[in-house]
């Protein structure tokens, strides 16, 4: 299949997850709009092992190493738990060798329970990416489980400002890629 890869993480053990939800529908608006393919995972699909791990192991955990290094671009999300990103969010970034991400677009997110968590984005996420000298995206969207209805999310303020975080990747995508967005959009 040709075109971006894109590679989406949520960084939520829970199942159900209003993370997981929203990496995923973003990773399909932008299949929907630059075409390619999407590879979704979360916490859990990492293994059993992963929480213990010092170093990049196998199993489960390299096959999602493998397609998030290797992607195109980038969406990762974790839910706030206690004013930042959770604990299994950042070991799976620490595991990344330091030059791993160097101009890679990435599609910041984030879900919680109100709107008071709504700077996690800019005030933990975008240092973090900024270390790896990753391209975050200018808009980063905070969802919280109001946004969703069911597992769709409902809210028209949420879904507009994630077609225009998502419209972003444009301008790192291949130049073929980028012409196709210009002729669509």
């Amino acid at each position: 299949m040709s075109g971006p890869r894109f590679v989406a993480f949520s960084g939520s053990w829970s199942q159900p997850s209003t993370t997981r939800l929203l990496v995923t529908e973003a990773a399909r608006r932008a299949v929907a709009l630059f075409g390619g393919q999407a590879h979704v995972f979360d916490i859990g699909d990492l293994g059993p092992d992963f929480g213990t791990m010092r170093t990049p192991g196998d199993g489960p955990y390299r096959t999602h190493l493998e397609a998030f290094l290797q992607a195109d671009a980038l969406i990762v999300a974790s839910p706030v738990y206690k004013g930042s990103y959770t604990g299994l969010f950042k070991h799976f970034i620490d595991l990344l060798d330091p030059a791993a991400l160097v101009g890679k677009p990435v599609l910041l997110a984030a879900s919680g329970g109100g709107d008071r968590h709504a700077l996690v984005i800019e005030h933990q996420l975008r240092p973090v990416f900024g270390f790896f000298e990753a391209h975050t995206l200018a808009t980063g969207l905070y969802v919280s489980r109001s946004d969703f209805t069911g597992e769709t999310l409902s809210s028209e303020t949420a879904s507009k400002r994630l077609d225009r975080a998502v419209s972003q990747f444009a301008a790192y995508l291949p130049a073929v890629e980028a012409e196709r967005f210009s002729a669509v959009g």
